[in-house]
């Protein structure tokens, strides 16, 4: 695991220099080892000071950071046949090699191969090429991990963090499209569809029906998901999605770890605890101040490189959680993100339900569920990433989007004055065996269940400002000290 990069010179020149630039404002993702190639020449070294002692002249670069993970995580980039490759993120089920030592086998031409591998190979992972005066850029469907693309007049550059593209004066940034391939050469970016998420046909089925086959795919991305590990972490609120994620990875007989964050004094505690001793797991609970808060806002601003308040009181939590998952040796962390999205969490698509009926409904939660990867995946892999923990989102597997898309809407929210919705999904709960009192708690985000987006408002309104112009205040002074 680690951190990508690649680089393209519009002009012919050599991008070397530009290539260690941007490895080395990503360190933080991967500092085991830094590689840089051309499409002939690899070199690895341990630092950045011994790579940049080194020279490739070419105006083709891609390069990796390099965080060893797993015993068979392998430093990169590596050769294959006429090109040079690579691949970042997992394969699931997991491969006997490397990831990218079984990406390799599979290649015998460029292009058309990278197509399969999208429209084939399950998983969360973005890959680069470099070949001849061009570049290959890869995502998977989903889009679990981070990817940004932009261009300025010199140079077009793919990196898994903005930070990477700002570095090099590339100020326009895009997510990287999922299930898509781009060429990258002198003209700029050109792209292909290879497999994206489009709406299924809508099954006819009833509830029983529909919680078998939710049972069957759950456990199955689950299993997939741990299948490689003896002891995983589950970032845990006592709610329904961390609930089924903490029940399913402790019936696939993996040493499961709970961990709960929050601020002093939070309700929301005392009912994680029961929740915890109903499933009969270990939960590690660790509580927060306001001025940890304070403390840690700027970090976080610029692990998610945005002055989003919303996102910002989500991520901190979650870079809570992911801190003490390290300290507990759990460097694969699970989690229920994307559950809202494929099910009907959120309060708001009540409203969606009163004003456009369930052909409304239907269009916004595949709307979410196409979004995530920018709402919610890629500003959590980034916050674990810096504690070189692995994100692990079992929700966010091909086949339960696929059938959480085709089942009917009212599956999921009753009618438009249903406080609880998530129907299908908590039936599917307690058909698991998961107490009814875990199955039928309300929602509540993971902001306000932990005190965070209560206390990043005290701290506003300490200095005057909203909480937007707060956040906004400390991102700028943020990523001015770096400048």
């Amino acid at each position: 695991m680690g951190a990508l990069i690649a680089a393209v010179d519009k002009n012919g020149s050599n991008v070397f220099n530009t290539a260690v630039t941007m490895l080395e404002s990503l360190s933080h993702r991967g500092f085991d080892a830094f590689g840089i190639a051309s499409p002939q020449k690899i070199v690895i070294k341990r630092t950045v000071q011994e790579l940049q002692k080194e020279s490739i002249s070419s105006n083709t670069l891609i390069g990796h950071n390099f965080a060893k993970n797993l015993p068979r995580d392998k430093a990169q980039p590596v050769k294959c046949r006429d090109f040079t490759l690579v691949f970042e993120g997992r394969l699931f089920p997991a491969p006997a090699k490397s990831e990218v030592e079984s990406i390799v086998e599979k290649f015998q031409s460029v292009e058309d191969k990278a197509m399969r591998i999208i429209r084939k190979l399950d998983g969360v992972y973005v890959f680069v090429i470099a070949k001849d005066n061009e570049i290959a850029v890869g995502r998977d469907s989903v889009g679990s991990h981070p990817l940004y693309f932009g261009e300025n007049e010199d140079i077009c550059a793919v990196a898994s963090e903005r930070k990477a593209l700002w570095k090099i004066d590339i100020m326009k940034t895009n997510s990287f499209p999922p299930g898509t391939l781009a060429v990258v050469n002198e003209k700029g970016f050109r792209f292909k569809t290879a497999k994206t998420i489009t709406q299924p046909p809508l099954q006819k089925l009833d509830m029983e029906a529909a919680v078998q086959k939710l049972k069957q795919v759950l456990l199955q991305s689950t299993r997939e998901r741990v299948s490689d590990v003896k002891e995983i972490a589950v970032a845990y609120s006592g709610g329904i999605d961390s609930s089924i994620i903490a029940f399913l990875t402790k019936l696939c007989h993996v040493d499961t770890r709970l961990i709960c964050v929050t601020l002093e004094g939070q309700k929301e505690t005392a009912f994680a605890e029961r929740a915890a001793r109903a499933l009969n797991l270990p939960l590690h609970h660790v509580t927060y101040s306001i001025d940890d808060i304070e403390e840690i806002l700027p970090k976080v601003l610029w692990l998610i490189e945005e002055p989003n308040p919303v996102n910002a009181s989500i991520a901190i939590p979650i870079f809570w959680v992911a801190e003490q998952s390290a300290k507990l040796g759990c460097h694969i962390l699970m989690a229920g993100q994307g559950g809202d999205e494929l099910f009907g969490g959120y309060h708001r698509y009540l409203g969606d339900y009163a004003r456009q009926g369930l052909i409304g409904l239907q269009r916004r939660l595949y709307q979410d569920v196409v979004s995530s990867h920018e709402s919610n995946f890629q500003r959590d892999n980034k916050v674990c990433a810096f504690h070189r923990v692995e994100l692990r989102l079992p929700f966010a597997d091909w086949d339960i989007i696929q059938l959480a898309l085709s089942l009917p809407p009212n599956l999921k929210i009753a009618s438009p004055n249903d406080l609880l919705r998530k129907r299908v999904l908590r039936q599917t709960a307690r058909k698991l065996g998961i107490p009814k009192s875990i199955a039928e708690k309300p929602k509540k985000a993971i902001q306000y269940t932990t005190g965070v987006n209560r206390a990043m408002r005290k701290l506003a309104k300490k200095e005057g400002l909203t909480l937007r112009k707060y956040v906004e205040k400390t991102f700028l002074k943020t990523y001015k000290m770096l400048e």
